[in-house]
């Protein structure tokens, strides 16, 4: 797909499984606004965390490789406060991208510092108030964003009761994160589908 042929909506959430070019479709959305106007600016607001070896040169390797295709994006690290982050980012001329919802999710319910990994009620973790907070930030943003989550929900049911929890968590998150939205793609296979258009 060309950059001309995007279009930017004020909002976007870009669902696709692992490796299915969710990420690079918000990247293409960046470039392309970004190409727009000099005075345009976007943000990355990443919600990963390096947990480990493999993590840390995963995040590394993407840093590298986005700097290569979105030269001119700045990145913010935020694996908590993602609503106070799009909030402060977020301007008329600047384009927020916020990579991603499952990790954003995973701080909350299974966070690295709880040495004992239980994963915590929704309620208890506060993550409720927080993602009311988040889906009222991409309303009122002032500039454009896209939301990038992934959808994990179409495979084997899990058996563990705490994986089966945190699938049906992230499939509330992201309805309401597309209700939130004026655009939805789904993409597979580098491919995008687009699930809801904005109302004319």
């Amino acid at each position: 797909m060309t950059r001309q042929a995007l279009s930017i909506a004020r909002s976007e959430l870009v669902l696709g499984g692992q490796k299915s070019g969710k990420s690079r479709r918000a990247e293409a959305l960046a470039r392309t606004w970004l190409d727009r106007s000099p005075a345009h600016r976007a943000v990355l607001i990443a919600t990963g965390q390096a947990w480990d070896a493999e993590m840390r040169e995963r995040i590394a390797r993407h840093q590298r490789e986005r700097a290569e295709r979105v030269p001119g994006m700045a990145t913010v690290e935020e694996p908590r406060d993602v609503a106070g982050a799009l909030a402060r980012c977020s301007t008329p001329q600047t384009l927020v991208v916020v990579d991603c919802l499952t990790l954003w999710l995973t701080q909350w319910l299974m966070p690295l510092e709880d040495k004992g990994m239980e994963q915590k009620d929704l309620h208890a973790a506060g993550f409720i108030e927080q993602s009311a907070m988040f889906l009222g930030a991409v309303r009122q943003a002032p500039g454009p964003v896209v939301v990038v989550g992934n959808e994990i929900g179409l495979g084997v049911i899990p058996m563990g009761r705490e994986v089966r929890a945190f699938v049906d968590a992230l499939g509330v998150l992201n309805q309401r994160t597309a209700e939130a939205c004026e655009r939805v793609t789904l993409v597979a296979a580098g491919l995008p589908l687009t699930l809801k258009e904005p109302a004319p």
